[in-house]
């Protein structure tokens, strides 16, 4: 293929992605006050399966901390159209959610083409691990991050003068910021794959940097989180178990290029 012919391909696999989070955001707008009642406004209330379960814990682990009540965020309408782009922004995030599997297929489509066999082979699987990381993290960011963040920065002030109202706008654009955010970071083990390969990252660069990228997430749940320790490690254990992931699969691809080398020059 010329590379005209290249690039007609790639706006047809692009457009068919665009068209998926499009008819998924569509779905999402025809059904608005029900999702946005229920799922966009569900980790602003105290009632919120993730509070639940946490207050259920504290009960039996006899840590009244863990019991949040009375939390329910009152969202204010400030602007003309502040409803309806609320609106908007909330369906292209759950359309973008939705798609992202079929989305992410159709761009593996175009660059599955270009690999040589052992790039082929060794990517194997890439369409499943990425699609499951990216809505684990979703799912992670929605259930965990997302409702302990609200309830955080809902109560927090400054001094007693000043009275929270939280706008529309701020909220969801939060919490898509958070739901995705959580989303993309789950794609760290695919990241360093790629980086490895690469020759940019190594095993023993990511060794050598765990106790910054255990701080660093420590103090991030630290700061979303109530004032006890197992809520902190409960939000921060997925964090950590992800990290030595990403070192497991660099170690393991390490090795993989050092034996090929090694196979080469022997050759």
């Amino acid at each position: 293929m010329t590379f005209l012919e290249h690039l007609e391909e790639l706006r047809w696999h692009i457009i068919r992605s665009l068209a998926s989070i499009l008819v998924f955001g569509v779905l999402a707008f025809i059904f608005s006050e029900f999702l946005f009642g229920e799922v966009i406004m569900g980790p602003g209330k105290s009632d919120f399966i993730t509070f639940k379960l946490f207050c259920k814990l504290g009960e039996q682990l006899n840590i009244p901390a863990l019991c949040i009540d009375d939390f329910k965020i009152t969202l204010y309408n400030r602007q003309i159209a502040g409803q309806f782009m609320a609106d908007i922004k909330y369906s292209i995030m759950l359309g973008f959610i939705c798609a992202f599997p079929y989305a992410f297929f159709e761009i593996w489509r175009f660059i599955k083409p270009g690999l040589h066999m052992e790039e082929k082979n060794a990517s194997r699987g890439a369409v499943f691990f990425v699609t499951a990381l990216f809505l684990l993290g979703v799912c992670f960011g929605y259930f965990v991050i997302s409702p302990f963040s609200f309830n955080f920065l809902y109560h927090y002030s400054i001094t007693a003068e000043f009275e929270n109202e939280i706008d529309l706008a701020s909220y969801v654009g939060f919490l898509a910021t958070l739901v995705l955010a959580c989303g993309i970071t789950f794609q760290l083990p695919v990241v360093v794959y790629f980086l490895t390969k690469a020759g940019i990252v190594t095993p023993n660069y990511l060794k050598t940097y765990r106790r910054h990228a255990f701080i660093i997430i420590l103090f991030l749940s630290a700061m979303i989180t109530p004032p006890d320790i197992f809520t902190q490690l409960l939000i921060s254990m997925p964090l950590f178990l992800l990290y030595e992931i990403s070192i497991l699969v660099s170690k393991s691809l390490y090795k993989r290029i050092s034996k090929d080398l090694v196979k080469h020059e022997d050759e």
